[in-house]
């Protein structure tokens, strides 16, 4: 009979003994939310600022979202796509009225969505004779597939070679790099561009807006696909539905996940029809995306963030929070960057300790880029969470200053 298995430590060592060891977890284990806070098994009570890396844009265990996988669950789980289900047909007509674009497919996650968008640019660059080049940026992150870690930074590349070819990485926010590879590259190689309005992984930077306004001419003369990965910054996390909203740039197509389902996973690919009209019947497909639970879960999600004015709230708690780390102003804060509820702060020191001793005053937060501070909590997080949050920061600030002197 397998043992029961209670305690933090006992869960923790059998996670190391079964688990593959990919992760680099902490000292403790969550067992349930609610709202912006969580509770590990020893009942310690936590503030929530990661929203597992902003999945949990309306909180832990939302009353409207539980109740939309109850009933979806008593109803019907799972069905082939050779079928169709009214939640998967409510969802994608409700992502094509909030983002502009034409079509959907539904996914399970943001590497896939990724992939998936890839295949698509592809297949149109083929059908108007172009070749495969995809052209990414530097410092960006768009999953953990060979495909997409072969997009993405060199040090998740080793060992796990050969790499996919036909990808180019360019600096973020450097139009002319953009020109210059698409010239190397040669004559009507490039199929697509991609990259990330907000970089998440890469440190929370921030695309200027004439930046992406010129790759969208240049992608329009050049007849590129222009793909926005808006996986971390979709679904309201900027204080609009997506980072686009900002720059009033409409991509052929662009890559969701995260936020998307409020903690079930799913994912999704937008596109116009222009590039759309290219895929044929068995060019792409899925076992489980687009099953009816996620869908019905997904649109309990996005009806929270209209009725509950989520947008607004991201944006108003957003500006909040700058102000509060202003107030804060410690020595070694450089900048703060980001949109709505996506921030990074950035440090003149390595910010992993700092999430650390976070952790012991009872907040979840991150560390990326080295030497960020990443704030991506729930839209619903209170003020007065926030401003527990903001306390606990300046004494693990204080705690630093004393460890290091």
């Amino acid at each position: 009979m397998q043992k029961k298995l209670t305690s933090n430590q006992d869960l923790h060592k059998s996670d190391k003994s079964h688990y593959l060891q990919t992760f680099r977890r902490y000292p403790l284990t969550l067992d349930y939310g609610k709202g912006a806070r969580v509770w590990d098994i020893d009942g310690k009570e936590y503030i929530d600022l990661l929203a597992g890396i902003a999945v949990n844009n309306v909180g832990h265990a939302h009353p409207k979202v539980v109740q939309a996988i109850k009933d979806q669950a008593e109803k019907l789980l799972h069905i082939s796509n050779f079928y169709l289900s009214r939640p998967q047909a409510e969802l994608s007509q409700k992502l094509i009225e909030i983002s502009g674009l034409d079509r959907v497919f539904i996914t399970n996650s943001g590497a896939e969505s990724v992939e998936g968008a890839i295949k698509v640019a592809r297949k149109y660059g083929f059908k108007n004779g172009k070749g495969g080049t995809v052209i990414s940026m530097e410092n960006c992150f768009h999953g953990r597939t060979l495909a997409t870690i072969s997009a993405g930074k060199e040090t998740m590349q080793t060992g796990f070679g050969p790499m996919p070819g036909g990808f180019v990485k360019v600096p973020f926010n450097n139009f002319q790099a953009i020109e210059t590879a698409i010239k190397e590259a040669g004559e009507n190689q490039v199929s697509a561009i991609i990259l990330e309005l907000i970089q998440g992984e890469g440190g929370i930077n921030v695309a200027d807006e004439s930046y992406v306004k010129k790759v969208r001419q240049l992608c329009d003369e050049q007849n590129i696909v222009l793909i926005f990965d808006e996986i971390q910054s979709g679904i309201g996390r900027t204080g609009k539905w997506f980072a686009k909203d900002h720059y009033g740039v409409q991509p052929d197509i662009m890559t969701l996940a995260k936020g998307l389902g409020g903690g079930v996973p799913i994912g999704a690919i937008l596109s116009n029809q222009k590039v759309s009209d290219t895929m044929d019947y068995g060019d792409h497909g899925t076992t489980f995306g687009g099953n009816p639970l996620v869908c019905a879960t997904s649109m309990a999600v996005l009806s929270v963030i209209e009725d509950e004015h989520l947008l607004d709230a991201a944006r108003e708690k957003g500006e909040w929070i700058r102000q509060r780390l202003e107030q804060i102003a410690h020595p070694g804060m450089k900048q703060i960057k980001g949109k709505g509820l996506m921030i990074g702060v950035e440090f003149d020191f390595e910010t992993k300790p700092l999430v650390a001793l976070l952790l012991d005053h009872g907040v979840l937060a991150n560390a990326t880029a080295g030497n960020i501070l990443r704030l991506v909590p729930p839209l619903t997080i209170t003020h007065e969470e926030l401003e527990i949050a903001m306390q606990a920061l300046e004494k693990a600030l204080a705690n630093m200053e004393a460890t290091n002197a």
